[in-house]
């Protein structure tokens, strides 16, 4: 007998659905009335089929620092987990020559997929505190990385294979979080990882809700994030 295998992948969307070999003849909108299924960690998928076949489903909205002819959309829990973000941005709005997000990293992801969202980013205009860039020659490594969270408006951490691999050798980019996870300004940003194998290494920052590349790809999370730090 096939096993179910919502409870450790979830069914949120109509892929994760038709992948369970248990489930995959039920109808997507049964496994919504399963609240055992549900995780608060995981990030929902975009609702861009939502939107091509109703056109007003609640599963498409935008939130109120959308502007005028944006193109982004979201889910209400994507709402819901960037809403206190974006307070932070606002609040440190009035701050002159912040930048807009500081990006934590694995050093094994400089060259790969920090690289790929941080030019994602920037291509929509967004200031990025990069270590690749903003760390100069001789310059100590945790005074820059100290200054940059100083005068960044929001943190994103990618959360990767090789950041996991690094956290519990508390480096630098453990530094980095227990910065971030003080206030309330981080976004994680999970990368060819689930957030099961990061609740395992690191339960506080799992306990964060954050944006997930298996529902999305980069390029879309970008664009939000470039929406929620506009200001």
């Amino acid at each position: 007998m096939s096993r179910c295998t919502a409870p450790r992948y979830g069914h949120r969307t109509a892929s994760g659905a038709a992948a369970c070999p248990a489930c995959s003849s039920r109808s997507y909108r049964s496994y919504n009335s399963y609240p055992s299924y549900s995780t608060p960690y995981s990030s929902p998928v975009s609702s861009a089929s939502s939107r091509s076949s109703g056109g007003g489903s609640s599963r498409s909205i935008k939130p109120r620092w959308s502007r005028a002819g944006s193109s982004v959309y979201y889910t209400p829990t994507e709402v819901q987990t960037l809403t206190p973000i974006r307070r932070t941005v606002e609040e440190r709005a009035v701050q002159p020559d912040l930048r807009d997000v500081f990006l934590c990293h694995a050093w094994d992801d400089r060259q790969g997929a920090a690289k790929e969202l941080h030019d994602l980013l920037v291509s929509h205009g967004v200031s990025v505190w990069f270590s690749e860039k903003d760390v100069g020659l001789g310059v100590p490594l945790m005074r820059a990385i100290d200054k940059g969270l100083a005068n960044s408006r929001i943190g994103l951490v990618l959360v990767t294979p090789a950041l996991l691999r690094r956290l519990p050798q508390e480096g630098i980019a453990d530094k980095e979080l227990s910065a971030l996870l003080a206030r309330d300004q981080l976004v994680p940003i999970v990368h060819n990882t689930t957030y099961e194998a990061l609740r395992e290494v690191s339960p506080l920052l799992g306990s964060r809700r954050g944006l997930s590349t298996a529902e999305e790809p980069m390029a879309e999370l970008a664009a939000k994030l470039a929406e929620l730090v506009q200001v």
